[in-house]
């Protein structure tokens, strides 16, 4: 059996390494890169329980473990570390009003920060590189037979309404199931196959150089700036001396290409105004990467993983929107289990079915050359 993955972020990864611990040939085809696109510009974070209540909390869960896990199977360092997680306020300001004496302090951070509430501990939050991660991941499956090939996708060959293979740069590749996992880029799909929608939200980022200055806190604010619009910025010191910053999203088109990605005219600027304000330390220290990334989301907020309606050995694997990073792992797994299975074990993937939603209409595609 030869399993063809169209799009090589996390999601592509994941699955096509759970495929090749079932001893399936997965050729994972990218156009532009590993992870280039979320998948490498994502913050990397996890919480196992902060999906409960909703359809995605078996799947959240089985994720937590899962890279608990993976971190001791697969050799490789991609940053994996628990961390305690909190909430709070930040003003434009020079201190943050309403501040609580018994919240609590952290030395790294400005006095126009106020910290509400402890969300998530060691327990319950962690952390990964999510490139580093993707990648560990891809090697892993290498290892054990599995392809990546950079190349566009053109379209599907079939007989029928099943599949027997995938264009790609204007030669076919052979295959028994093929997977379309190119997150926002997904829609392009719907041009070859009756798919619903999934669309791009635009997110920015900084990575500063922090060193060991910052211990293993994440943060999640709400923030007013100067012109009283509300953000709310996510920090996440890494294991590898830098801290990832995210703020800022917007609804711009998305471009054909993801190495074409740029950040929107003075998102930057204004992320690095706030991210001065909220520690001295992130003022001082060096900017790594000014970047920006599209993450694919659906019209009801949940992802795309399961079959395509009446079509035969085609799935779809996208729409994660925030939690892509967490819930790759338990994604590729029952992924796999469904095509080489014909069903789910570990997971009820019934919520996810692409067959919930209507088909996308791809003359509305929004995306520029």
């Amino acid at each position: 059996m030869q399993v063809v993955i169209c799009g090589g972020g996390v999601i592509g990864a994941a699955t096509a390494y759970f495929l090749s611990r079932r001893g399936i040939k997965a050729i994972v085809v990218e156009r532009t890169g590993l992870a280039c696109a979320a998948s490498g510009k994502s913050g990397g974070f996890l919480a196992l329980d902060w999906c409960d209540g909703t359809p995605l909390e078996a799947l959240a869960r089985r994720s937590f473990q899962l890279h608990a896990e993976l971190a001791d199977a697969i050799a490789g360092d991609w940053g994996y570390r628990r961390i305690t997680t909190y909430a709070g306020m930040a003003s434009a300001g020079d201190v943050a009003p309403h501040r609580h004496p018994r919240a609590p302090r952290l030395p790294w951070l400005s006095d126009a920060v106020s910290l509400a509430q402890r969300l998530g501990r060691p327990d319950t939050t962690a952390q990964v590189h999510p490139g580093l991660f993707a990648a560990a991941l891809m090697q892993a499956a290498q290892a054990r037979g599995a392809e990546l090939r950079l190349g566009r996708v053109t379209g599907l060959v079939q007989e029928a309404a099943a599949v027997r293979g995938v264009r790609v740069d204007g030669e076919s590749i052979a295959a028994d199931a093929v997977v379309i996992a190119m997150g926002p880029w997904s829609l392009l799909a719907a041009q070859w196959l009756p798919l619903p929608g999934v669309f791009g939200l635009k997110g920015h980022s900084l990575i500063f150089d922090t060193g060991s200055s910052v211990p293993p806190e994440a943060l999640f604010l709400e923030y007013e700036d100067d012109d009283g619009e509300q953000h709310s910025p996510e920090v996440f010191p890494r294991a590898d001396g830098t801290t990832y910053v995210c703020a800022i999203s917007s609804e711009s088109p998305l471009p054909l290409d993801p190495a074409d990605v740029m950040p929107d005219p003075g998102a930057i600027e204004r992320l690095e105004v706030l991210c001065r304000r909220l520690s001295p330390l992130l003022a001082k220290a060096k900017i790594l990467a000014r970047q920006a990334c599209f993450r694919p989301v659906t019209g009801d907020g949940l992802p795309l993983l399961g079959p395509v309606p009446d079509h035969t050995g085609i799935f779809l694997a996208t729409g994660h929107s925030v939690w892509g990073i967490l819930n790759a792992p338990a994604s590729g797994e029952a992924l796999a289990e469904l095509i080489v299975d014909g069903a789910a074990r570990t997971l009820d993937l019934s919520a996810f079915d692409p067959g919930r939603m209507a088909s996308f209409d791809p003359r509305r595609l929004r995306t520029h050359a």
